[in-house]
């Protein structure tokens, strides 16, 4: 057997470029089989990677289920069904949508495309990790705006940071981790402002990722402020949305995101994506779940329901959760968060610690069923007082 030694890792010395030798992989909450077979527990609540507790919805799941008599055949690698079916959705031409294996994917394909050497990516402190990873992985600087006051994005200070060699902004909209959201008016007026200097290659590419935009409640977040950033597109062409399935249409396993963009820039985009990138049940399963709207609304309103019942009995514990319109809560546990949540997982229940985002005090808690949410409150309460 192989072990690492000093003899080994002397041997693969400047094997990979400085970049790549700074980057630390990419730390994913701990799967349920992991923790019940380190620490012996049984029936592990996983409440750390913002999965959709309610599922997918039934169609997608026998859609799925129909594709697999056919594993010995390619996907369609233009996804020509479910591109069409997304262009009905958001009211665009098919030539704007480009399909990835999860927006992980698009995030890589972006920094690929639309960055060259000496370029910059700018997006925030305390926001999506994959951000970083994808413009320092292919050799570019990354710029971090600090945090706001609101634990959000301060567009102002990053409005502020960004120079002639700024090729890309990257806004999560709501923010992971935070949850915090960010207006129509105030991401339009942003972009209004990059887009009237003057640079020499032209404005950078702004994405605005909305991964978690089903779950914005509209009874607390005013109309006017809710308004498609498809309509930013249009006025915007240097603008890319993007979408996934994995949240509240609850299919995190088949890895279904897609941006929403110009063609012209779905050209670009479309010269780099592998071939086959969507697998045949997974675009099956998202072009069920596109028809299965209703059930979409209603477990998105009963997670929304349950996140406000949540935070309450969070501060009924004495901790400080951030307002959020994610499927998650970020609080402010007041301690070691990463202890905190060895706590927690000895008694089943799986958190996420969010040290590698800047926060070391902060456990980020997805939003379950009501029984999940009781169960984990119950044991976190058990876990501040041990």
């Amino acid at each position: 057997m192989m072990t690492e030694s000093k003899r080994g890792a002397g041997a693969f010395a400047g094997l990979v470029s400085e970049a790549i030798e700074r980057l630390r992989p990419y730390e994913a909450g701990k799967p349920t089989e992991e923790v019940e077979r380190e620490l012996g527990v049984k029936d592990a609540l996983k409440l750390a990677s913002n999965e959709n507790a309610f599922g997918p919805p039934p169609g997608a799941i026998e859609a799925a289920r129909n594709a697999l008599a056919h594993l010995e055949l390619y996907p369609d690698a233009a996804a020509y069904r479910l591109r069409h079916a997304l262009a009905r959705k958001h009211s665009v031409g098919a030539d704007c949508i480009v399909l990835g294996n999860g927006s992980n994917e698009l995030i890589g394909m972006i920094a690929r495309v639309f960055m060259a050497p000496g370029d910059n990516a700018i997006s925030s402190a305390g926001s999506f990790i994959a951000y970083k990873i994808a413009a320092r992985s292919h050799g570019h600087d990354f710029i971090e705006a600090p945090l706001g006051a609101d634990f959000g994005f301060d567009l102002p200070a990053m409005a502020r940071l960004a120079d002639e060699n700024t090729r890309v902004v990257f806004i999560a909209n709501p923010n992971n981790p935070t949850g915090s959201y960010l207006g129509h008016e105030a991401v339009d007026g942003f972009i209004t402002e990059l887009e009237a200097r003057e640079r020499p290659k032209g404005p950078p590419i702004v994405v605005l990722d909305e991964a978690y935009i089903e779950y914005v409640d509209g009874r607390t977040v005013a109309a006017k402020d809710r308004e498609s950033s498809i309509s930013i597109l249009e006025r915007y062409p240097r603008t890319i949305v993007l979408r996934t399935f994995s949240k509240a249409f609850g299919l995190a396993a088949l890895r279904i995101g897609y941006a929403i963009c110009r063609p012209e820039i779905a050209n670009y985009l479309n010269r780099v994506r592998d071939p086959f990138n969507v697998n045949t049940p997974g675009q099956m399963a998202a072009i069920a779940a596109l028809g299965e709207q209703q059930w979409v609304t209603d477990t998105t309103r009963a997670i929304i329901d349950e996140r406000g019942r949540v935070a309450k009995a969070l501060v009924g514990l004495g901790l400080n959760p951030l307002p959020s319109q994610a499927n998650f809560l970020l609080v402010d546990v007041k301690r070691d968060a990463r202890a905190l949540n060895d706590r927690l997982m000895r008694r089943g229940v799986i958190a996420r610690p969010m040290a590698p985002a800047g926060l070391p005090e902060h456990l980020r808690i997805t939003i379950g069923r009501p029984q999940d949410n009781d169960r984990m409150l119950v044991a976190l309460a058990s876990a501040l007082e041990a």
